[in-house]
């Protein structure tokens, strides 16, 4: 239950406890949805913290009553790759739930928590490239499907994804 969590603010020194979540996060969590080859080239890619989301105050833990990371997940203006900004508009970033841990109100409490932060920014609406086993849990807090994309992660790597996007209106 998400009673016992605490949501706070990652920083730097969270980089290798983020590695660690995603790594026993992704593997697991995407091993029904994508063909185990292209997994083995993108999930080192995938699995490392993001230092720049990391240092940029809007990226968070979910922490249980033990102070174990169980979720992580933030939000940025700029869109993941590319870099584009676009008034009003943020992005959903880097999400996952330990897999010991699922539906919990994990996910819940960390898309929450950037909701409220994003919305005291101006921040009318978030889009996520969500993986194809994150699209349910994207439904679940309010984004609708706007279409399936590749979302280059290195020359020649691809990764099959869905586009969301999701209205603080309808939140």
């Amino acid at each position: 239950m998400a009673s016992d969590l605490r949501i706070r603010v990652a920083g730097m020194q969270d980089a290798a406890a983020v590695t660690d979540l995603l790594r026993a996060s992704y593997p697991v969590l995407m091993a029904d949805f994508y063909d185990p080859a292209l997994l083995q080239r993108a999930l080192p890619i995938m699995t490392r913290a993001n230092p720049a989301l990391l240092s940029s105050g809007r990226y968070y833990l979910a922490e249980d009553s033990e102070g174990r990371v169980v979720g992580c997940g933030g939000w940025s203006f700029a869109r993941p790759a590319v870099g584009e900004e676009q008034e009003g508009l943020a992005h959903i970033r880097h999400f996952a739930s330990h897999p010991d841990r699922l539906r919990r109100g994990i996910g819940w409490a960390l898309f929450a928590r950037c909701a409220e932060d994003a919305a005291a920014a101006a921040v009318a609406r978030f889009e996520v490239y969500a993986s194809l086993n994150a699209e349910r849990f994207y439904r679940a807090v309010g984004f609708e499907r706007l279409r399936a994309v590749e979302v280059q992660m290195a020359p020649g790597l691809s990764f099959p994804s869905i586009l969301m996007e999701c209205s603080f209106k309808s939140l």
